[in-house]
């Protein structure tokens, strides 16, 4: 039987994960940055001086900051949400921007508010804003720094002053309540729901040190998916479902990038549900890289994953006529398969996540056609033995184009797994004996592997390609 505990966390990994965001959530992570830390300063800051690691620099500086009528990278993200930005709506923290705001950032801009350095030697996810204002006399700050790490809304460091107003390594020691000092406890999320959550506010249901991750694995991933009370993780699905194919569809009505979802459903059989199904995830990465400002519901920090994990399967369920029940339980399914690859993988890498995403959703379009455990890990190995050195150059137009790719090759794990029966053999490839050793073997090669790989793509993105490893 399911332990109560693990039910809990599972709920609490959906809760954590599948959230709104508008647009690119690396410049969006930074405008939210810098919306708290104007809030902490007390006043409008004078000067922002931001450290970010080369990760943030590789999907933030080639996409369109959303509301800003077009305007591109790091210090129009961080200028924008330090006029305008709100804070506690988190990664939609741009939504209430206004001509007026815009025309003020521009202005800004011009002026050379913001500053921006590489921080050196941090990997991963890694944004520090520094807000600098007048000292005034009065309730205001004359500085202030907050640092976002690990997920895009994850506050570790709030100072005012130079004095700590929050810190989780404090946290994480027992020396700071957690409740009392947390930034995010101003602002209480919706409680899970599930039956195990606990019954209290202003808390993450996860836990500091993330132990709830560890427990995927993707016959638990199904047992849970066949057994999860609607009530617990309806709500969070149904807003994926809507608003992923809101922007879908705009992303097929309007010229956005290059139209890779449009293109495709020009050139190919619009008819047939494959087709459809990558059309639907490419249209909306096409819209919301070309600065659309429609939200999606995103997964292991990523709009363009959360699409991709979900309108495939969308696109099948309305194809096959299936419920919404059947349909909800296959984004469970989908989601928490996507998220145990990302686990292994972390959330920025050289390794697309695109790729995950995509296995993901065919692990949730064979659960929608009845296929049992044996079933769903032949597709989930078959799908991410076909595509798994796609690499990640940073965000912009052409990840609806590898979105598209990714899909063919999880299209092309179904009907191996699925239809045929067959998958790749242990020790071909990164293949492992089982579901759980290939997706771990994958991983490790993402993450550690592939290290090199993302710093010599940064080095080439920031035009310096001559670099000592790249002259060999």
């Amino acid at each position: 039987m399911f332990s109560q505990e693990k039910y809990h966390a599972y709920c609490a990994i959906l809760h954590e994960e599948l959230v709104p965001a508008m647009g690119c959530t690396e410049p969006v992570a930074i405008a939210y940055a810098a919306a708290y830390a104007r809030e902490v300063l007390g006043q409008m800051p004078e000067r922002l001086k931001l450290r970010v690691s080369a990760n943030i620099v590789k999907n933030a500086r080639g996409v369109t900051v959303p509301n800003t009528g077009g305007l591109r990278g790091i210090e129009a993200a961080a200028v924008a949400g330090a006029v305008g930005g709100d804070a506690a709506r988190k990664l939609e923290v741009l939504q209430a921007l206004n001509p007026d705001h815009i025309a003020d950032v521009i202005e800004l801009l011009g002026q050379g508010m913001c500053e921006v350095e590489l921080a050196e030697g941090i990997e991963g996810l890694y944004i520090e804003v520094e807000a600098l204002g007048k000292n005034r006399g009065d309730t205001s700050a004359s500085s202030s720094r907050v640092v976002v790490e690990h997920t895009h809304t994850g506050i570790t460091r709030v100072e005012r002053d130079g004095k700590t107003v929050f810190s989780l390594q404090e946290v994480a020691k027992g020396k700071q309540d957690s409740l009392s000092s947390s930034p995010q406890s101003r602002w209480p999320d919706e409680c899970a729901g599930c039956d195990a959550a606990p019954r209290c506010v202003g808390q993450s249901y996860i836990s500091l040190d993330r132990h709830e991750y560890a427990w995927l694995n993707v016959d638990d991933i199904l047992k849970f998916a066949e057994h999860v009370q609607i009530r617990d993780v309806g709500k969070l699905l149904r807003a994926q479902i809507e608003l992923n194919k809101a922007i879908a569809e705009e992303g097929l009505r309007g010229d956005w990038g290059v139209s890779v979802g449009k293109t495709l459903m020009k050139y190919r059989d619009a008819r047939d549900v494959r087709v459809r199904a990558r059309a639907l995830a490419a249209a909306g990465s096409d819209a919301r890289m070309a600065g659309c400002a429609l939200p999606v519901v995103i997964n292991s920090g990523s709009g363009n994953q959360g699409l991709t994990v979900s309108l495939p399967v969308i696109a099948f369920a309305e194809s096959l006529g299936v419920d919404e029940e059947k349909l909800i339980r296959a984004l469970v399914v989908s989601n928490l398969v996507s998220l145990e690859q990302k686990e292994y993988v972390g959330k920025l890498s050289a390794y697309c996540g695109a790729v995950s995403a995509a296995v993901g959703a065919a692990a949730g379009i064979a659960y929608l056609g009845g296929a049992d455990y044996g079933q769903i890990s032949k597709v989930i190995i078959d799908s991410v033995a076909t595509s798994d050195g796609i690499l990640c150059d940073g965000a912009k137009g052409s990840c609806a184009a590898k979105i598209a790719v990714a899909l063919e090759s999880a299209m092309l794990g179904l009907d191996l797994g699925m239809k045929e029966g067959t998958r790749f053999r242990e020790g071909e490839g990164l293949t492992g004996a089982g579901v759980e050793e290939t997706l771990r073997n994958v991983g490790i090669v993402a993450k550690e592997g592939m290290r090199r790989t993302d710093v010599e793509i940064i080095r080439v993105m920031l035009g310096n390609p001559a670099g000592e490893a790249s002259s060999r």
